[in-house]
């Protein structure tokens, strides 16, 4: 274990990576500006093959003695907030910010873990590779991390995903999920003289009321959520276009396909002669696990379990999806305690980080050992 002082140092020095990633904008689809900061910090870390791909991920490369099959380990570039991220908070035992634990943290991690490895004098066996991928969050698809995998495949130990204020939770269930655009468009008219003339927004508003109407099963876990309604254009106007997107969630393949059928149906009847419905897929995130029992799981828990955490063997829709869904080893980790994600409010605890990030070096130490 490494000395009190050189972990306390390295943790301050990660928190302030952390508050100077967050500070540059990186909205889903924009991430470049956020991944040429990221490059910058690999090439100064001496990585090897430092390299940003069209998808803007970033690639750094740590050589394992062996050159065997090497662990991935990734951390997601960008945020659900458009524009330049707002100012961030400093108290004792917190630091607030928008996306300061998702996922700035979780990238600054991936710095804070070569530091220790160095300030350990570890040698890994085995290649680790570094990924800050693009296009996690909303409609990015997880095209970064399809990208990612594209690049390596198979061919790995595992894909260890690291998210911000995940800390004590083992992510080994990916949460299948299908989202869709639905479009309503009537030919519209006069509040009053049109009168009896279907509305797009009326039309719209009866279609959400069914949808989420809808008997979902408790086990396995389903959800159903109407993210963002637009349309109409006056107050004394029936409206001639509006439309929804929708999240449709659920922890097994099959369940999920029994609800997007029922889901497809209600929208399908909805269609008549002067109402027009198209529904268009904009994202499909592919649900997988690996048993509870997995090599990789146990190591995950032994190594809380030796920060004195209990660890909580839980699902999620992650950049771990892609992985999990071919039926590859796969986990998601986290760096400390935080609330708040997505909302402007978001923060991090700052006490736990430094048993997060031992969690992640002997983690990673581990599961590079040659076999």
């Amino acid at each position: 274990m490494l000395p009190a002082e050189p972990m306390s140092t390295l943790v301050d020095r990660l928190l302030d990576l952390a508050v100077q990633i967050q500070q540059v904008p990186a909205p889903t689809f924009k991430e470049k500006k956020r991944a040429l900061l990221v490059r910058d910090l690999f090439a100064a870390e001496r990585l090897q093959d430092v390299t940003m791909d069209e998808y803007h991920n970033v690639y750094g490369r740590l050589p394992g003695r062996t050159g065997a099959t090497p662990l991935i380990v990734t951390a997601h570039l960008d945020t659900v907030f458009a524009g330049r991220s707002k100012g961030f908070k400093r108290e004792r035992d917190r630091i607030y910010g928008p996306g300061i634990g998702d996922n700035s943290l979780g990238l600054a991690a991936l710095l804070g873990l070569i530091w220790m490895l160095r300030e350990a004098g570890t040698a890994l066996d085995s290649d680790l590779w570094l990924v800050a991928n693009s296009c996690e969050e909303g409609l990015g698809d997880l095209r970064g991390m399809k990208a990612a995998m594209g690049r390596f495949g198979a061919d790995v130990r595992a894909y260890l995903v690291l998210e911000g204020t995940a800390l004590g939770q083992i992510y080994h269930r990916a949460v299948g999920v299908q989202r869709y655009r639905v479009t309503v468009s009537t030919t519209g008219g006069h509040s009053w003289s049109d009168y009896g003339q279907p509305s797009a927004v009326h039309e719209l508003a009866s279609i959400v009321t069914q949808l989420t109407a809808l008997p979902l099963p408790i086990s396995p876990r389903t959800t159903i959520n109407v993210g963002t309604i637009s349309g109409g254009s006056g107050v004394n106007v029936l409206a001639s276009h509006a439309q929804f997107e929708l999240d449709v969630r659920c922890e097994a393949a099959n369940a999920l396909t029994t609800v997007i059928g029922n889901v497809e149906e209600r929208i399908r009847a909805a269609r008549r002669d002067a109402v027009q419905v198209e529904m268009e897929v904009i994202g499909r995130r592919p649900a997988g696990e690996i048993p509870a029992d997995h090599p990789l799981v146990r190591l995950a828990v032994e190594c809380l379990a030796e920060e004195g955490l209990q660890a909580t063997l839980t699902s999620g829709s992650t950049d771990a999806n892609m992985p999990l869904s071919l039926g590859l080893p796969a986990i998601v980790l986290g760096i400390t305690t935080g609330a708040g994600a997505h909302t402007q409010q978001e923060y991090i605890d700052t006490p736990p980080v430094g048993k997060g990030m031992r969690q992640l070096l002997n983690f990673v130490t581990r599961s590079t050992k040659a076999q």
